[in-house]
């Protein structure tokens, strides 16, 4: 059997009997679970649940195991969707002058260690063109005006729908995206802050950092809204510093860990792992 799956993600009210309703439709079905996770908030009694289901356990194809599944999730009130393993993410990379959350997505890319298209990178500055051309992926350099941001997001935005992006993926592009753009692609833009959220949000979190002589500092892996560096958390990390550490010093030790909080977080959504829930997430690892 081969390791293509299907992945049934699911949010409703909770009642009695929903996980066997579902896990009773998929063995009817034939659907062989490879994996299953649930979880319920008690304060909102809200219930989550994510199910992998064996592709080559149905006789039948992704859309119709929708058309079957649709009544039952009409009877419980879900909010649901499926994923098809056998089609990958097309994910929008966006990065300024800074490589190096670009360069580990890329490398991950590249080797195969994540499984995920990229039909594009796009930058403000034409600083990364070289080594991004070298891996065969089209550049598109849209440089800012001070004065007139409307025309750079304009082109970002015409860049993303020709792309057809199923994630936009900020590694570091220093630009705050308007409310217009954060609206059209609710959780599908992942933003990597180089700080600890919700503290030292903004610019120059590390500055702020040193000023107020943190013993730890770390980064965020978040979903962009229109509240500056305050959507929903997907994963975070931090590593110990010191009155030893210069700025540089900080700067350096953070850029290890915003990488690997950028990459883990984006494996997390690729996967169908991340479950929103107001402005909180629900993150199955």
């Amino acid at each position: 059997m081969s390791e293509h799956s299907y992945r049934l993600i699911i949010s409703c009210p909770d009642r009695v009997g929903l996980v066997a309703a579902v896990s009773t439709f998929l063995a009817q079905e034939g659907g062989l679970l490879t994996e299953a996770n649930y979880y319920c908030d008690p304060e909102s009694n809200w219930f989550f649940m994510r199910q992998v289901i064996a592709a080559d356990s149905l006789p039948y194809d992704a859309e119709e195991l929708c058309a079957r599944f649709a009544p039952l999730a009409e009877q419980y009130q879900m909010q649901w969707r499926l994923t098809d393993t056998g089609t990958p993410k097309r994910v929008v990379l966006m990065a300024s002058k800074q490589a190096h959350c670009l360069s580990d997505l890329l490398y991950r890319w590249r080797s195969k260690e994540m499984q995920f298209d990229i039909p594009c990178v796009i930058s403000n500055h034409d600083d990364l063109r070289s080594y991004v051309n070298w891996h065969n992926i089209p550049y598109h350099h849209t440089p800012v005006d001070p004065d007139n941001k409307a025309q750079h997001f304009g082109e970002v935005e015409q860049l993303i729908e020709q792309s057809q992006a199923d994630v936009i993926v900020l590694a570091r592009y220093m630009q705050i995206l308007p409310p217009a753009l954060c609206a059209r692609y609710p959780g599908q833009i992942i933003n990597i802050h180089h700080s600890f959220l919700p503290a030292f949000v903004g610019a120059k979190p590390y500055h702020q950092a040193a000023e107020r002589g943190v013993k730890l500092i770390g980064a965020t892996c978040h979903y962009v809204t229109s509240d500056l560096d305050a959507g929903p958390i997907i994963e975070q990390d931090v590593v110990r510093i010191s009155h030893h550490d210069s700025i540089p010093d900080l700067v350096r030790k953070g850029k290890d860990v915003e990488k690997t909080v950028l990459a883990k977080g984006l494996r997390y959504h690729l996967e169908d792992r991340v479950l929103l829930h107001g402005n909180k997430t629900i993150v199955f690892e």
